[in-house]
């Protein structure tokens, strides 16, 4: 909603502003530090060492080691990567695990394995409840030794429902199974720490988190068997070919910073004035709705419908 000149924005899942620290943090490197970080002398190399800073940033945010973060364009390209590494380090393995209320970045791209090889590929799409959970039976009972991989979201981008991703993770660990996570918008709203978890791949977008749009991270567990996406050089030690976007990397090491830092106001502050909205329209519009669970949610997310409003 625009008012006179000022904007009111309420769409932050959609995507964030660039904080100014992260803007200051890019400039230099879309000014004057603009060697190739993959260069052997030293104008080159100094760049790299930005980018092996930016590596320990997003690491630290997740709760991993450096060696484990792969920089992307987007979540995206990341959700892609993960799912299709899978199907092909597990040729024999047809089938997937997801859900039905995946982002598109997901959704789509099983679809189109399913239709391009001919439905050779067997996809199980959860339901979730009225609340937005899911139902923990079904998807136990969904698991089997064909499964390749399981790609879930670890919080939903419309309602905010945060989903049992360790306990996903554990119970697909135990049969053998890779875990993915789209966690696009759980990451730097909620703690994460990938050294106690069963994931296998995660994936993030910088535009969720206050960095600029095209630079997202792929995070693969130490051992977890790989096949890149877009072969060519040798960046990312050999896992996703093609020169690094140095500045929105910086950028996005700079952001999972301040997520770390602003993390307990956004579950404190935000989620508070998040209630207090709810409550208020709750009360005020005769039959409005809140859609998803009303605690297993992210702090910033609500989603409320109102009858005859379409």
């Amino acid at each position: 909603m625009i008012t006179g000149d000022k904007v009111v924005y309420l769409d932050n899942n959609a995507t964030t502003r660039v904080a100014p620290e992260v803007f200051e943090a890019m400039e230099p490197f879309l000014k004057d530090f603009y060697g190739n970080p993959s260069s052997m002398y030293t104008f080159g190399g100094q760049v790299g060492a930005a980018v092996s800073k930016a590596r320990e940033q997003v690491a630290a945010l997740l709760g991993t080691e450096p060696e484990e973060i792969t920089f992307t364009s987007c979540g995206t390209e990341s959700d892609s990567t993960a799912v299709l590494s899978a199907l092909h380090a597990y040729p024999d393995k047809r089938h997937i695990i997801t859900t039905r209320v995946e982002h598109p970045a997901v959704k789509s791209l099983c679809d189109m394995v399913e239709t391009l090889t001919g439905h050779k590929y067997k996809i199980t799409r959860l339901k979730v409840e009225s609340d937005g959970t899911l139902d923990m039976d079904a998807y136990r009972e969904a698991l089997t030794e064909d499964t390749a991989i399981v790609s879930v979201m670890w919080a939903n981008n419309e309602t905010g429902v945060i989903f049992p991703i360790p306990e996903m993770a554990r119970l697909a660990k135990e049969r053998g199974i890779l875990f993915h996570t789209d966690a696009v918008q759980a990451v730097g709203k909620i703690p994460i720490n990938l050294s106690e978890l069963d994931v296998d791949f995660l994936s993030l977008s910088g535009h969720k988190l206050h960095a600029p749009k095209g630079v997202g991270v792929l995070y693969v567990k130490k051992g977890t068997m790989f096949i890149p996406f877009l072969t060519g050089g040798h960046q990312e030690k050999g896992r996703r070919g093609g020169t690094e976007n140095v500045a929105s990397i910086v950028g996005l090491g700079r952001a999972c910073v301040l997520a770390m830092e602003n993390m307990e106001e956004e579950n404190t502050r935000v989620k508070a004035l998040r209630d207090k909205l709810e409550e208020g329209l709750l009360a005020s519009v005769p039959k409005s709705i809140l859609n998803g669970h009303k605690t297993d949610r992210l702090p910033n997310t609500t989603n409320i419908s109102f009858e005859y409003v379409f």
